[in-house]
């Protein structure tokens, strides 16, 4: 029985709507990876030099960035340090 609920509860808040738009999985990587594109680009950075500096393969790096990976806590973090802009700075879309 609490299985079931919890299935409920589930699909409940994964159907939340954000301005009349439900917030699926995809679009918060995508909108994720949007961003990361933009903060990188404004600061000059190539995906290669960003890849270089995070010791990741560059094609990974365009993978987050088209919504296409779900990055790591640890990966965000590295990220933005790289990137010199605070975790926070990444994450509101």
């Amino acid at each position: 029985m609490m299985t079931r609920s919890l299935s409920k509860l589930r699909l409940v808040v994964s159907n939340i709507p954000l301005m009349g738009k439900p917030i699926t999985h995809h679009s918060i990587l995508l909108k994720f990876g949007q961003k990361m594109q933009k903060v990188r680009q404004s600061r000059g950075i190539s995906q290669e030099k960003l890849a270089e500096l995070l010791s990741m393969h560059r094609t990974y790096i365009g993978l987050i960035e088209r919504g296409e990976r779900n990055p790591t806590i640890r990966t965000l973090y590295k990220v933005a340090k790289a990137l010199k802009v605070p975790a926070s700075e990444l994450l509101p879309f």
